[in-house]
């Protein structure tokens, strides 16, 4: 699975590597978790980089309080959270690198996984358009009162990380890692390719791993200290 990741690249080289423009402020992230607002490229809007919840909340959905981080890349024509963003709703979530936890006899051990050189990548994703249901009457129905249809929080934006099989490198870390794309395939992503190898898992010999603080265990803390290499 992939639950926590970084993203500390500086703006302007995370623009120029993506062709695309932040329509918000971005700042460096050392431990980008679920819940929390993450920078998207979508099929939208694919010349812009802007922020959707991660944990996708299906259009169906009841209430939003079960976002889905993470989506099975062999089911996602299948499963109903899945299928109808599949067809319509991709996106990429650029990053620099994941977490993952092994365990050890003292306790769970998390790793940082990441290219070489640090370089950003894009994590194939899916996201999704909720809208909240409305309960009001009279003058609130139109928008005049909190939660109306007019309101800004009337409709959530989220995403899910796509998921495939382990490579050789995090194999021995779990049994399942991002869907990392190759970078001359990601507009076939956003545009809707179905090729049969465009998920399989990224090779892992360009690609490091190694253990980091315990500090990352908290999604309250992101600092730079989080991604440098401890002692096992």
């Amino acid at each position: 699975m992939c639950g926590r990741y970084t993203l500390f690249v500086e703006q302007a080289d995370l623009e120029e590597r993506f062709d695309a423009r932040f329509r918000e402020p971005f700042g460096p992230r050392y431990n980008v978790a679920p819940g929390q607002r993450v920078p998207v490229i979508t099929n939208e809007e694919p010349e812009t980089i802007r922020g959707l919840e991660w944990g996708l909340v299906p259009s169906w959905a009841d209430d939003d309080r079960s976002g889905l981080i993470n989506a099975r890349a062999e089911t996602l024509a299948e499963k109903p959270s899945f299928r109808g963003a599949y067809a319509h709703r991709r996106c990429l979530v650029p990053a620099d690198g994941f977490y993952e936890w092994v365990e050890t006899p003292d306790g769970k051990r998390p790793y940082r996984v990441a290219f070489e050189d640090d370089r950003p990548f894009a994590m194939a994703g899916l996201w999704e358009r909720w809208k909240r249901p409305t309960t009001q009457t009279g003058l609130d129905a139109f928008g005049a009162g909190e939660g109306g249809e007019g309101s800004e929080d009337a409709v959530l934006e989220t995403v899910t990380v796509v998921t495939t099989e382990p490579n050789e490198l995090v194999a021995g870390l779990h049994d399942r890692m991002a869907a990392i794309l190759e970078p001359d395939r990601e507009r076939e992503w956003l545009e809707g390719g179905r090729s049969d190898d465009l998920l399989e898992p990224y090779p892992g010999d360009e690609m490091r791993a190694y253990p980091v603080s315990t500090a990352v265990n908290s999604p309250a803390m992101d600092e730079p200290s989080l991604v440098e290499p401890v002692e096992p």
